[in-house]
């Protein structure tokens, strides 16, 4: 059997970054969101707007899918489907973290969790699948803003609401924590949205290195962070683990 065309697969992660974007959105905000080089991804959109599928804005250099596209059904995936293909990550992940997970997608600027599996102890919990949190004081909504550029652009554009004395309030250090989280892969946060509680979560990725939600631990504070308030590195490369492996699954299945 013929294998799979990388090529194709990144133009297609631009495309349906462009359709499910708010707006028009910069070569460089393309690239940052899909992990990619610069250069190729100025290659793909030459490519695409020569063809008609994307058209850019002269003044602003911006692109945007033009009205030829058929937009619908190019969103980057169902979330009950996103839920059907991660579950069987989510319980061995609590089970060898000891903490509980969380699998969250954005919806207008929040983070959407998609799936909860309740941490492995006799604590009490409440399940917390359907429940919104905030992108940008959360390890989950910090990973999926940091790869939607539309989406972290109208989040960092007003004021950012403070939880606790630990959550980002400003636009800039926002935009400066993202691209922390694009470099090293993953993110973390510390009281950011509830005091005591912290969690660690890494993207989940399809074909061009779309990303299609998060995945992530979150517990008490002393469990998540080591004695210096730092995100146990332990903890930090089980998410990443498990994140890479629902991501070939998907990946495999040309979701």
């Amino acid at each position: 059997m013929p294998g799979l065309i990388q090529s194709i697969q990144r133009a297609a992660a631009v495309i349906r970054l462009l359709a499910a974007g708010p707006g028009w959105l910069r070569a460089s905000e393309i690239a940052a969101s899909l992990g990619l080089a610069k250069a190729t991804t100025h290659g793909i959109l030459r490519t695409l707007q020569h063809v008609g599928f994307v058209q850019q804005d002269a003044a602003s250099g911006r692109y945007q899918l033009t009205a030829s596209v058929l937009v619908p059904g190019t969103r980057p995936m169902d979330r009950n489907e996103l839920r059907s293909r991660v579950i069987n990550w989510a319980d061995p992940l609590a089970a060898r973290s000891g903490q509980a997970v969380r699998v969250g997608t954005l919806l207008d600027g929040q983070v959407l969790v998609v799936h909860h599996v309740f941490r492995p102890d006799d604590t009490p919990q409440e399940l917390e699948t359907g429940a919104l949190l905030p992108a940008h004081a959360t390890a989950l909504g910090k990973v999926l803003l940091a790869h939607d550029a539309g989406s972290a652009r109208a989040a960092g554009a007003g004021p950012l609401t403070a939880y606790t004395r630990r959550t980002v309030r400003r636009g800039v250090a926002l935009r400066r924590a993202l691209a922390e989280v694009r470099d090293q892969g993953w993110a973390a946060d510390v009281e950011e949205s509830v005091a005591g509680q912290s969690g660690i979560a890494a993207p989940i990725r399809t074909y061009g290195g779309l990303v299609v939600g998060a995945i992530g631990v979150s517990g008490p504070t002393d469990r998540i962070c080591d004695s210096a308030g730092r995100a146990r590195p332990a903890l930090v490369a089980l998410v990443r683990e498990i994140a890479r492996a629902v991501s070939r699954d998907l990946t495999k299945a040309g979701t």
